[in-house]
């Protein structure tokens, strides 16, 4: 499909599009106070002066830019910053964690009317694409109104590759209105480039560079209290068919060490009832966060269905499994538990995040598991051997100590393209 005819399909789809906003309203899956940002319209005013403007798909793509956007708040006042994604949680955590003074709005959706209403409202100096999620009608309008634009932390799978090798045209033309392209790795700098990303960088992952996700230090002494004693471990980011694997570990586990229990993050915090309700048709005692239900000595199941609270119960876990990995998923973040200095375990679907797996695995900070059965005996082994937990835990921390230099490539190149500072005179 050519670009012209993609823009003409997405005019006439109009009245679809609206449907499907409807739909989305209807589900949960829009703002109802702000669902009208994804038609481009703004909820709130321009700033006066320049403004450089950073889009993400969701969770993933807005938490990797934060530390972007704190540092160059910190060295460019004069510059306001805008982000915008597409999912409503990704929204309530950048309302928790951006820089003071920086906006955020639901992106459009790729109709032309609407990325013609946001771009004319907020005119950007500067555009910053995270990793993918290539619009076609909103790279192009934003690349016609001659200002810099820039694609960080690029990345593109094999699968995607072979999808845009298929449009050789469209995705020449996209990837080459961006004066720089960021890429996270060689292997997806080799893709880029063979679809036309001719000025390319590899610079790391953004993802590594994060820092130490936050915590409510009262929350962690309250549960470390409530706790003290017992072996404690974390399964995070749990995915659908996920927890009937880990109710089945944690069976085997409790032979050995009967007062552990197991605290289940899901990747989707509304799952958290239908998680709960599953682990006590399987005979545990369970309390779920996001009911305020209290833990007690009975029970052997934790469920956090609570947003932004995974840096609490990282610290609070002695050993981490990071979910999406014992089903078919292709994992999440195994950095993040490294990061704080806990042993990770992970299961066999990891290719999203190969790359650190390996480095992680190679260090000696993490291991892997087949199945329940090999999980509930990594568990024990490491809930009973603390020295072994430290030697994981200090060999995480090195490979997460060599992830800055990515944040700094980044933030290198955003400002060698942002607008020169104006300085007031005396």
């Amino acid at each position: 499909m050519s670009l012209a005819l993609y823009r003409g399909l997405t005019r006439l789809l109009a009245p679809a599009i609206d449907r499907y906003l409807a739909a989305r309203l209807a589900s949960g899956k829009e703002d109802p106070t702000r669902w009208r940002e994804r038609l481009g319209e703004a909820s709130g005013s321009r700033p006066e002066g320049p403004l450089a403007w950073f889009h993400g798909a969701s969770v993933g793509e807005v938490m990797s830019i934060l530390p972007v956007l704190h540092r160059l708040r910190a060295s460019r006042r004069d510059i306001a910053l805008l982000i915008t994604s597409g999912t409503a949680t990704s929204q309530r955590l950048l309302a928790e964690r951006l820089p003071a003074g920086a906006l955020r709005q639901f992106a459009p959706v790729d109709r032309p009317d609407a990325v013609a209403a946001f771009l004319d409202h907020w005119r950007p100096d500067l555009s910053v694409w995270i990793e993918s999620e290539l619009w076609p009608n909103l790279v192009q309008a934003t690349r016609a109104l001659g200002r810099p634009m820039l694609l960080v932390n690029a990345r593109l799978s094999a699968r995607s590759h072979r999808r845009w090798r298929l449009l050789p045209g469209a995705a020449r033309t996209l990837l080459g209105a961006f004066e720089a392209v960021l890429a996270q790795s060689d292997a997806d700098g080799e893709r880029l480039r063979q679809l036309g990303a001719n000025r390319l960088t590899v610079t790391g992952n953004l993802k590594w560079a994060a820092p130490a996700l936050p915590y409510d230090e009262a929350a962690l002494a309250d549960l470390a209290n409530r706790l003290a004693g017992r072996p404690v471990w974390l399964a995070a980011s749990t995915h659908v068919g996920e927890e009937a694997l880990l109710a089945a570990a944690h069976d085997r586990l409790r032979q050995a060490l009967p007062r552990a229990l197991a605290i289940v993050v899901p990747r989707h915090p509304r799952r958290g009832p239908e998680v709960a309700a599953l682990l006590r048709g399987l005979g545990h005692d369970v309390a779920r966060r996001g009911a305020a239900e209290p833990t007690t000595a009975a029970c052997t199941f934790y469920v956090a269905d609570t947003l932004g609270e995974l840096g609490l119960f990282y610290r609070l876990a002695a050993v981490a499994f990071v979910g999406g990995s014992l089903v078919p998923h292709g994992g999440q973040n195994p950095l993040e538990p490294a990061r704080l200095a806990r042993p990770v375990l992970f299961g066999p679907h990891t290719q999203n995040f190969a790359e650190p797996v390996t480095l992680l695995l190679e260090a000696g900070a993490a291991r892997r598991v087949a199945d329940a059965a090999a999980l509930a005996a990594q568990l024990t082994e490491l809930l009973a051997d603390p020295a072994r937990r430290q030697r994981m835990a200090e060999a995480g921390l090195a490979v997460t100590a060599d992830a800055g230099r990515a944040l700094d490539l980044v933030c290198e190149a955003i400002l060698r393209h942002l607008p020169e500072e104006r300085h007031a005179r005396a």
